[in-house]
């Protein structure tokens, strides 16, 4: 069996994600080819080291990603080459930069909002009023939206933990009224022998009708029948990830706002939000899945207003009247400074 085909082999039986899985695969791919395809057993700590170091220096990765490359490559040696790798010596990191989430005003989340529509409105409802991530939306079972106790379960979240979070009435009767669109699309599915959704780990060997029962199905299926790389079955997937960043990008340029959005800025929205509103950060943390609080004190350096919530000095001048208030104004067409006149514009 070739190295890549035992690598996806062993991934699969520690039912690692599939994301996962094809990250891996690709990272191993490249590390191969990065040194002239010699194989991995003729290899050792002394390659690991370089190709990681590359990364760094070369490739200018930023560290979240350099990192996942070393994890791919130490898993490849441990897990599949039955290998323990000794001390990998000094390596070049990539430095992880202090970077402030983005985030939006309540006014720029609302006028965002209003120009979206159809179903890619409701999910950036359902982020931005629960907090969720992409993936964990988009992964979002039938069964796990209760709307008995107002509360929407998140499954095998980041880091293979279950939460529970809010379930904003706002989206209540509008997500009802898309389900029962889904249950049209997955009546018809059956009809023509298909219907059968992915389950995870062996709950479909444990649960062999359960692929097809409604509750588990996804609350924002995929629009087209797709096979699934894994098994060659012939599926309705989740939707797609890109289409729903696509459809917020789009929406931001329409709604005049120029800052860096994304689906993941409602979730860092929410979060500030939420402490604004005089919620307990352990609240939001819990809410949010985070797995330390630390994680989310990085809200409280946004909610704010301006820079930590300092007023500037000419502000300050300004407001007990001390800032001279100059008649002169700059001439758009030459950048001189003039006087204004009975002849200026």
């Amino acid at each position: 069996m070739r190295l890549l085909d035992q690598l996806r082999q062993v991934i699969r039986k520690k039912h690692y994600k599939y994301s996962t899985e094809d990250s891996y695969v690709r990272w191993v791919r490249r590390f191969i080819v990065f040194h002239n395809m010699r194989h991995p057993r003729e290899m050792g700590e002394k390659e690991i080291s370089s190709y990681i170091s590359s990364l760094a220096t070369a490739g200018k990765v930023a560290a979240s990603t350099q990192n996942q490359a070393l994890n791919a490559i130490i898993f490849l040696y441990k897990q599949v080459l039955k290998f323990e790798l000794g001390d990998l010596g000094v390596m070049e990191r990539a430095k992880t930069p202090k970077i402030l989430p983005t985030v939006m005003s309540v006014d720029e989340v609302a006028r965002l909002l209003a120009v979206m529509n159809g179903i890619n409105a409701l999910i950036a409802k359902t982020l931005y009023g629960s907090g969720l991530r992409i993936k964990e939306c988009l992964r979002l079972r039938v069964k796990d939206v209760d709307f008995q106790m107002d509360q929407i379960i998140v499954r095998d979240g980041k880091g293979s933990k279950d939460r529970v979070t809010v379930f904003p009435a706002v989206v209540r009767e509008q997500l009802k009224e898309h389900l029962k669109g889904v249950r049209v699309i997955h009546e018809q599915d059956l009809k023509n022998s298909l219907g059968e959704v992915y389950l995870p780990y062996a709950l479909e060997r444990k649960y062999p009708s359960a692929p097809k029962e409604w509750g588990w199905q996804y609350v924002f299926p995929s629009s087209t029948i797709s096979k699934d790389p894994r098994s060659d079955k012939f599926r309705r997937h989740r939707k797609s990830e890109s289409s729903v960043r696509k459809a917020v990008k789009k929406a931001a340029r329409d709604a005049g706002i120029f800052k860096q959005v994304g689906p993941h800025t409602f979730r860092h929205s929410f979060a500030t939000h939420m402490l604004q509103s005089g919620y307990d950060i352990r609240t939001v943390q819990e809410l949010l899945g985070h797995k330390d609080v630390s994680t989310t004190q990085i809200y409280t350096h946004v909610m704010n207003k301006g820079a930590m919530g300092v007023k500037s000095p000419l502000d300050i001048m300004d407001s007990i009247g001390k800032l001279e208030k100059s008649p002169t104004m700059r001439n758009p067409i030459n950048g001189l400074i003039q006087p204004p006149g009975p002849n200026t514009i």
